[in-house]
């Protein structure tokens, strides 16, 4: 046990020793073991975006073992997925790596709705049963159907808890309340950061942020404040303090699949203003095997710096 992992297990010392085990769990796991930074493979894309658009780019994606094994292989922090794929694995690879269950998702079928609900799919008895570190769930802070979702995560973190089980939230802001580019705007990115350690999330997962500010009352703040936003770092950073000041483990997406460059250099900037880590799903499992764990490699070392 490092110091660093020490001091960010403090940041929770109202939990219990099951939560504060898993979280020790994942942030020991794999090459950024005991660093404080984390990498992390998720693998929900098949539910939310269809198999074709999902794998197709790389067909060995489409059997479940092809992505755990990548991150086994890569050497990861955890393994995050929905049910289906948690279940196709979990057996062969008992122990092998942190699995984080998601258990919440929509689909595509009924179009791209302007107010998001995901449906429920999985439980806390599940990722127990599945020998999971964690359990995930999504919030769409804009939608107008927040409240649902804030409730329904509300209640399963709580059960997650008494379980001994720490949670991942995706926090995407998206709604008919949100423009496009609002969504990634920097206002209503740490403000999504916010509410979900608001929520009791013990790993926040939000988006990149750009520069824009889309609510106008916050957007004079910001700017009567000269609150720095031209250089992603400095919009990293102030996410992570957005999250009480720092102390609550917040990781960023990869996005669609970009070059190597550009993730590269988002790492970098991550690393520089003061984030966890990456969560990396399509730029990760749609490279062919050889690139994905050579862009991962190159991701541990700029994060073990």
């Amino acid at each position: 046990m490092t110091e660093r992992v020490r001091e960010i297990l403090s940041w929770y010392g109202s939990e219990n020793p099951g939560i504060r085990t898993n979280l020790a769990r994942m942030l020991n796991h794999g090459k950024l073991g005991g660093t404080g930074r984390m990498i992390i493979l998720p693998v929900d894309q098949g539910f939310e975006h269809g198999p074709a658009r999902s794998f197709q780019p790389n067909p060995p994606g489409y059997d479940p073992r092809y992505h755990v094994q990548l991150a086994i292989k890569a050497g990861l922090n955890a393994y995050a997925a929905p049910l289906g794929f948690l279940e196709a694995i979990a057996a062969d690879h008992a122990g092998e790596i942190p699995l984080i269950l998601k258990t919440n998702n929509h689909e595509l079928l009924v179009g791209e709705e302007p107010d998001p609900l995901s449906a429920v799919t999985a439980s806390v008895q599940d990722a127990l049963r599945l020998g999971c570190s964690a359990v995930g769930f999504t919030i769409y802070p804009g939608s107008a159907h927040a409240r649902v979702l804030y409730e329904q995560a509300r209640a399963l973190i709580a059960e997650a808890k008494a379980a001994g089980l720490p949670t991942v939230l995706w926090s995407y802001p998206r709604g008919s309340h949100l423009s496009k580019a609002g969504e990634t705007g920097l206002d209503v990115v740490a403000y999504a950061a916010h509410i979900a350690a608001q929520l009791g999330a013990h790993v926040i997962k939000v988006k990149l942020p750009t520069a824009h500010l889309e609510q106008e009352a916050a957007a004079k703040v910001y700017q009567q404040a000269a609150v720095p936003r031209e250089e992603l770092s400095d919009r990293v950073a102030h996410v992570v303090r957005s999250s009480f000041a720092g102390r609550r483990i917040v990781i960023f997406s990869g996005g669609a699949k970009s070059d190597d460059a550009t993730v590269l250099a988002e790492v970098e900037a991550i690393r520089a203003g003061g984030g966890f880590g990456s969560i990396i799903g399509r730029n990760s499992f749609q490279r062919q095997e050889a690139d994905a764990l050579r862009l991962l490699a190159g991701m541990a070392e700029v994060y073990a710096r």
